[in-house]
């Protein structure tokens, strides 16, 4: 999330990417910071995850992530 934020002051679009574990964490932290990002969660575990079934996620999650940081 400090990444996104700093990001994000420079002017440069992002979006916060993480599973579905820490949906609550991150608004909590996006929060604190004072800042409203981009979110996009992805079905969670991702640590044990084939190299296949991490392609599979990014497929599923790549609209969302070009929605983010075009959206104005």
């Amino acid at each position: 999330m400090h990444d996104i934020a700093d990001l994000e002051s420079r002017g440069v679009p992002g979006v916060a990417i993480a599973s579905t574990e820490f949906v609550q964490a991150a608004t909590l932290q996006s929060k604190v910071l004072g800042f409203d990002p981009a979110m996009v969660f992805v079905r969670h575990p991702i640590q044990d995850r084939t190299d296949d079934e991490l392609r599979a996620l990014a497929d599923q999650a790549v609209e969302q992530i070009l929605r983010g940081i075009t959206a104005p």
